[in-house]
């Protein structure tokens, strides 16, 4: 059962909603994270202020709709500390149902035992099934090999649908417990997510090449000399992926496939998506290692036909003096011509206190995820 503590508000907050409808929210697990109304009326916005509550004593909120405020038929809303990672959970760590009123005026009291953070904590049956492609995976455009995974979703086995892809760079640092770096935690981020129906992809996840890395992340002759990314970039295109989708239940259109990766894993990224955007329709970005090609040109896109294309782009303040600077200038310099601009949909997501580091890609992967593949997604969130 949940608590049926009432709530006692002070003198002026008794005042400031005492018209129209007001709710009174009490909370069990309270920290200094303001909470946010999102649901059917903002278009399930997490982070709208005009729906910020007013904390009024420890573990209690209060808010009145406006008096011109024009209520749907039917409210249906959820509690948030600002995103989907932070929403409302039950005393366990489960999902919660929408929460509906029928109401225009009067008190609405309402009660969140607990509050997901970064999207944890998740359910081991919601983890995805980790399936190795293939120890020693050709790679013929370098002669090599190279260990591939594929993070398939917890039911696949026993569903009969097709799932968009997402191509991930730095295997090593995705998923490995035993990581020397840590790592992003996608498996437990995707059980969680699948709890809120943007957990459905298949996650293709390739090992680097060790002190080969650099190697062939660099794409062309950059400060870090000649690099083999072309071949790299076209491993994945004309091998991989006709091997990932004929062996999977893939989206094999360019709109549900994308590819993504960190520092260098981001760079390699970036020219993945722009040199094949037939292939393509979405990149995830995480503080791209621009510095090696500090006065990059996009001159080569002069031959390509513009497509439909998202690009979530991540930054962090406390990387380098320069990263903020590289990428804002990276965004603008692909969105100069109108002809792209027009095409292309670029968030760029900045973190002051992100550092170069596997637990701020972590936090951003679920974010950057929603907003790629799912995020005309409204409801049951």
């Amino acid at each position: 059962m949940e608590c049926e503590e009432k709530t006692v508000v002070t003198d002026k907050a008794q005042e400031d909603i005492k018209d129209g409808l007001s709710i009174l929210l009490t909370t069990d697990e309270d920290d200094a994270r303001p909470v946010y109304l999102s649901g059917n009326f903002n278009n399930w916005a997490t982070q709208d202020r005009r729906f910020l509550l007013q904390k009024v004593a420890p573990g209690k909120y209060a808010f009145r709709f406006p008096e011109d405020f024009i209520f749907p038929s039917e409210l249906v809303y959820k509690f948030t500390k600002g995103d989907w990672s932070e929403v409302e959970i039950d005393r366990y760590g489960n999902k919660t149902p929408n929460r509906v009123s029928k109401k225009t005026f009067g008190t609405q009291e309402e009660h969140v035992p607990k509050w997901r953070k970064n999207w944890l904590p998740y359910r081991p049956s919601q983890l995805p099934k980790v399936h190795l492609i293939s120890e020693e995976f050709e790679i013929p455009q370098l002669n090599k090999t190279r260990k591939v995974w594929a993070l398939l979703p917890h039911d696949y086995e026993t569903s009969t649908e097709h799932y968009p892809v997402l191509y991930l760079q730095d295997a090593q640092n995705l998923f490995n417990e035993s990581s020397p770096f840590g790592n992003w935690q996608i498996d437990k981020k995707l059980a969680v997510m699948s709890d809120y129906g943007i957990g459905q992809i298949i996650i293709i996840a390739i090992e680097h090449a060790e002190k080969e890395r650099v190697l062939e992340y660099n794409f062309g002759k950059t400060l870090l000399g000649q690099g083999e990314g072309k071949k790299y970039i076209r491993f994945i295109a004309d091998t991989l992926k006709p091997f990932v989708d004929k062996n999977f239940r893939t989206k094999s259109e360019r709109e549900f496939t994308g590819i993504g990766g960190s520092s260098m894993g981001g760079l390699v990224s970036i020219f993945s998506g722009l040199i094949y955007p037939e292939v393509y329709g979405k990149l995830m970005i995480f503080s791209p290692s621009l510095w090696v090609i500090p006065k990059i040109k996009f001159s080569f896109l002069d031959f390509f036909e513009p497509m439909d294309t998202k690009v979530y782009l991540y930054a962090g303040g406390d990387e380098s003096e320069t990263m903020i600077r590289h990428v804002k200038k990276f965004k603008k310099r692909l969105l100069k011509r109108e002809s792209i601009r027009e095409r292309m949909k670029v968030k760029l997501s900045i973190n002051m206190e992100g550092k170069h580091s596997e637990t701020y890609w972590s936090d951003e992967f679920p974010k950057a995820i929603e907003w790629l593949f799912f995020s005309d997604k409204e409801g049951d969130i």
